[in-house]
């Protein structure tokens, strides 16, 4: 079994795209949703657009499917909750699933694994460090805690999401 790690944001009815993307993300992994590993969930401002403020959060998943069928996953659980097949990257999403690690594989393509924006933006690295602070980024070989403790931190505001459940 691969162990995953997923970011999903949404900043379109952020709260409704939220819940029905874990949802997704349980029924397609043939999983009971308490066997998701959930960061908090965090609330930051748009990078590279003016747009509403996102919703994101790190999701960790054991699955048994290789890394093309997962990228593929998530691009279903997307398209099936009205995100637009021509969206450009910089744009309001009613959910965006990126897969950020599977194991320590270190590719390109279907998707860029470790994916860049892990060390690059406090919405992925803070909750990724939430739930494996002790997990060991495939190329840098530090630690994800380490990583966000290093990480400098008036880049980008978060803020953790109270009683949205």
């Amino acid at each position: 079994m691969a162990q995953i790690y997923i970011s999903l944001g949404s900043n379109v009815e952020r709260e409704h795209y939220v819940k029905q993307g874990l949802l997704s993300l349980a029924k397609a992994f043939e999983l009971p949703f308490e066997q998701l590993s959930l960061s908090s969930l965090f609330e930051c401002e748009a990078i590279g657009f003016d747009g509403p403020a996102f919703y994101n959060m790190v999701i960790g998943i054991k699955c048994r499917q290789s890394v093309e069928q997962v990228a593929n996953m998530l691009r279903d659980i997307e398209f099936s909750h009205g995100r637009d097949h021509n969206a450009k990257k910089f744009s309001p999403r009613t959910l965006d699933l990126d897969l950020l690690l599977y194991d320590d594989l270190i590719i390109k393509q279907p998707a860029q694994l470790p994916r860049d924006e892990i060390t690059k933006n406090a919405f992925v690295l803070w909750p990724l460090s939430q739930i494996s602070p002790e997990l060991q980024h495939p190329i840098l070989k530090k630690c994800y805690q380490e990583l966000w403790h290093d990480y400098n931190k008036n880049n980008q505001q978060l803020s953790i999401v109270t009683n949205c459940w």
